[in-house]
């Protein structure tokens, strides 16, 4: 069973960055295609980047530009680098595969806040 550790959130203000990791269990993380997820406060968990077992990257709208999904196989270890941070940016980040297969983690809080 792929357990996953999310770490890396914090306090950031508008305009910051900040790098997320997610390191997964297991030798078949390399097979996943991944994902990070959102969950801001009364709202439903949102898909905001993806990366496919071979790389290819998608993005939703709000985050493109903005954000970076990377992953190093070899470390079992998926990635999102955060620029040009919103407010609106601010919710409990997650990682799972895409579509999520996995058990969640316990995710990392993001604050962005002035």
């Amino acid at each position: 069973q792929v357990q996953l550790v999310e770490s890396g959130g914090g306090l950031e203000q508008p305009g910051g960055s900040l790098r997320l990791s997610c390191v997964a269990s297991g030798s078949i993380f390399k097979f996943y295609d991944m994902g990070w997820y959102r969950q801001a406060p009364g709202k439903q968990r949102e898909l905001v980047a993806a990366i496919t077992s071979g790389g290819s990257t998608d993005y939703a709208h709000s985050v493109k530009g903005r954000f970076t999904i990377s992953r190093d196989n070899a470390k079992n270890t998926v990635y999102l680098q955060m620029n040009s941070l919103k407010l609106e940016d601010t919710a409990v980040y997650y990682c799972n595969s895409e579509p999520s297969l996995l058990t969640w983690g316990q995710g990392t809080q993001v604050t962005v806040s002035s």
